[in-house]
């Protein structure tokens, strides 16, 4: 049973790719609520969930994704911006005050986007934006920061060949 459910989850992270292109079939409300929801159920730590998911409606979709080099993010049906609330998140505190906003939210961010694929739905993480003022056009306050925007549809192109080291190149005993 441990080997399939392994099988089966290595499956679903070689469905998983970076998509730059999408229907213009829309993302309805449920499908965005499950994703979200996998999102809502990683782990962060001491369990602060320091994260907003938005998302952008149109109109401000688009101006966000005038943020970016590519144009994709603009014209994806939908987009979900990833906000990190560093006042919320645990900072570590016996040695340099480490905040760790940045990677719960990378664990939740990853959990929506392995949820989209189960649903048929492909994502892309966007992170060259400027985020200052996507935090601006969103009105978000001085503990928040926009860390990905994340475009989320129906993909409308063939998942890509991944190129990935070997295992031994990342494996050290």
């Amino acid at each position: 049973m441990e080997t399939k459910a392994y099988e089966n989850f290595i499956e679903l992270l070689s469905r998983r790719f970076s998509c730059r292109k999408y229907s213009a079939e829309p993302v309805g409300d449920d499908l965005i609520e499950k994703v979200v929801e996998a999102a809502r159920l990683a782990p962060s730590a001491c369990n602060r969930q320091p994260w907003t998911f938005i998302v952008a409606p149109d109109g401000v979709r688009e101006r966000l994704g005038a943020l970016c080099s590519r144009s994709f993010v603009a014209e994806t049906p939908t987009l979900i911006v990833a906000v990190g609330h560093h006042d919320e998140a645990w900072h570590r505190t016996s040695t340099d005050g480490k905040d760790h906003t940045d990677i719960d939210l990378a664990i939740a961010i990853e959990h929506l986007c392995l949820a989209a694929t189960t649903l048929g739905l492909q994502t892309c993480w966007v992170c060259n934006f400027n985020a200052a003022e996507a935090a601006r056009i969103l009105g978000l306050g001085e503990t928040e920061e926009v860390v990905a925007l994340i475009p989320i549809g129906f993909p409308a192109e063939e998942e890509p060949a991944k190129k990935r080291k070997p295992l031994s190149d990342i494996l050290r005993r």
